[in-house]
């Protein structure tokens, strides 16, 4: 008798359960057991019944919220690749103009004159090219002479000489205004006193050289 009872009892369960399995197959609510009226079928605790297939992809808002929120979560958008840097221009190099340069006496002038040789010409030229459209305050040209002759001679030379320099810059463009000429004659040599020993001669002129010059010196200068 108690065999029959048992046997009669899990034959119920099964056909009750029947309807229960096919309406898992089907519908919104695939992967939960549900009701023969297509509700899912809850625990006690509330918590619906998964069949044993179900997998998180079938998840429902009913059953599974949570689940359901990260599968709609939306993936954070990508930031936009931010631009290459433009690399800013190279700035322009202001125009460079020599403070100060000393021009051979040699090679403006036939020795012991104060006439410009056509290479003379050739070196103010360059000059004034250099000037030209720079900003400046004052152009001073000094002429120096070497130690052979007297100090009073030597002076005059010296002093024609700068105002040669001075005359062929302003007939360049050079404002007169701005330019000043003076000598100095042999005072300012370059030479040590100990240098170019003997008797005039040709050694001796050349070892003097680098006394007879032509400084210009630009004050100013932008």
């Amino acid at each position: 008798m108690k065999t029959l009872s048992k046997f009669f009892l899990a034959t119920c369960v099964a056909t009750a359960m029947l309807p229960l399995a096919a309406a898992a197959e089907n519908g919104a609510n695939q992967g939960y057991w549900v009701s023969s009226n297509g509700h899912v079928v809850k625990s006690g605790y509330g918590l619906c019944w998964r069949a044993g297939y179900w997998t998180p992809a079938m998840a429902n808002a009913e059953c599974d919220p949570d689940l359901i929120a990260k599968v709609d979560k939306p993936l954070p958008a990508l930031a936009a690749a931010a631009p290459a840097p433009v690399p800013a221009p190279a700035p322009v190099a202001a125009r460079t103009v020599p403070r100060k340069i000393s021009l051979s006496a040699d090679a403006l002038f036939d020795f012991d004159k104060s006439t410009l040789k056509t290479e003379g010409k050739g070196l103010l030229d360059n000059l004034a090219n250099e000037l030209s459209g720079v900003s400046y305050d004052t152009i001073a040209v000094t002429g120096h002479t070497d130690r052979i002759g007297s100090a009073a001679y030597n002076q005059k030379l010296s002093e024609r000489r700068a105002n040669t320099v001075k005359a062929y810059l302003e007939g360049a463009g050079i404002a007169a205004n701005n330019i000043s000429a003076e000598g100095k004659g042999k005072a300012q040599p370059v030479t040590n006193p100990g240098d170019c020993k003997g008797r005039v001669s040709k050694r001796v002129i050349a070892c003097l050289q680098p006394d007879r010059r032509v400084d210009v010196e630009v004050s100013g200068a932008k």
